[in-house]
């Protein structure tokens, strides 16, 4: 591994793109007390000019000297040794070639979907337009993000895709099954989201009013996570020709994404054997937490924990897993994977604990 992580106590520069909606702003929150980075700059085409605090009150005296600046070239100036880009799928590949085309040694976080998939088709289906850069989606650049299943490949990584937040939560709770070729059939994955991964713009549908009290599914098996899904753990392997059902579910909270995924066993598969596999995927995992009854979204609300729990009764395992959907889902997992990146301690500035209701 090469390492790049800070000498003589100097902090790495990170630089946030897109840092005025909730990905952005959670990205700040992390880094705010973060040992080994320092936020440089950050960028937002509609608040350039205005200070952080102005966006986001809940900063105030964390970045009371910060001020958005609008492009790439404005961000580059603050001289960043990497950038994290929370800004809109398409918007964020467009970004990162033009950041590379300035500095092309520079370290990205893309925690979009632009970057997560290896193939311009499969991405035009499930994102509804052209990628504008497909060669990246073959170039075996970037690398997919999810520590958990990738640890050594981030360790040497220059560019990483973040995992989608559905992704990350499916994804934790198979990978133990898929890797021991414990997956037998389609999977039945059911999974509930908070209002805020929608986004910080009101949209008819997913405003937290028009959810609040009420659950809907939507985009029934055709969420775009899907494919990131399957093809992550198709390198764990699993045949890629598995079906995967994804039933997404908008719920009444803010925030948090509970998981519940239902997978045919092989034949005479114990419980226990199905623990022990769990167990021993898990048990150098610093932010994956097994846990006996069910998982709640109030323990890893504000968190970069994912708590995962197992059931296993007439050949079929049920696995339940809670994740925030900003923290593990999203920013957390960024600054994880800087860690990663720079050859810092994976957990540092994220051992945070979670909340009770």
């Amino acid at each position: 591994m090469t390492s790049a992580a800070p000498q003589d106590g100097a902090r790495l520069r990170i630089g946030v793109a897109g840092a005025s909606g909730y990905g952005g702003a959670e990205t700040l929150r992390w880094l705010a007390t973060h040992p080994g980075f320092e936020v440089c700059g950050v960028t937002s085409r509609r608040n350039a000019g205005r200070p952080v605090t102005a966006v986001h009150p809940h900063l105030a005296g964390f970045y009371d000297d910060l001020v958005f600046v609008e492009g790439p070239r404005e961000l580059l100036a603050a001289r960043p040794d990497a950038v994290v880009m929370g800004l809109p799928h398409r918007h964020a590949a467009a970004y990162a070639h033009a950041l590379r085309a300035i500095a092309p040694e520079l370290r990205l976080v893309d925690l979009s979907g632009d970057h997560r998939l290896d193939d311009a088709g499969l991405y035009r289906a499930h994102y509804g337009a052209d990628h504008p850069h497909p060669e990246q989606l073959t170039s075996g650049a970037w690398e997919y993000g999810l520590p958990e299943a990738n640890r050594t490949a981030l360790e040497d990584a220059r560019l990483v895709a973040n995992p989608g937040c559905f992704a990350t939560g499916a994804l934790l709770a198979a990978l133990p099954l898929a890797r021991r070729g414990l997956i037998t059939g389609a999977v039945r994955h059911v999974a509930m989201t908070g209002s805020s991964g929608s986004g910080i713009e009101p949209k008819a549908g997913t405003h937290h009013p028009e959810r609040a009290g009420d659950v809907k599914a939507y985009k029934v098996l055709a969420h775009q996570h899907t494919p990131e899904v399957v093809l992550c753990l198709s390198r764990a392997g699993l045949d890629r020709a598995t079906p995967w059902w994804m039933v997404p579910q908008s719920g009444p909270l803010a925030r948090g994404i509970f998981t519940t995924l239902f997978v045919d066993l092989p034949p005479g598969t114990t419980e226990d054997a199905v623990r022990a596999a769990f167990a021993e995927e898990y048990a150098d995992a610093p932010f994956v937490r097994l846990r006996d009854g069910t998982p709640r979204i109030a323990h890893v609300r504000g968190t970069n924990f994912c708590d995962v729990s197992v059931t296993v009764a007439e050949g079929i395992a049920v696995v339940l897993a809670a994740i925030d959907n900003l923290g593990k889902g999203m920013a957390s997992q960024a600054v994880q994977n800087l860690n990663l990146m720079f050859g810092l301690p994976e957990t540092s500035g994220l051992l945070v604990p979670g909340t009770r209701p």
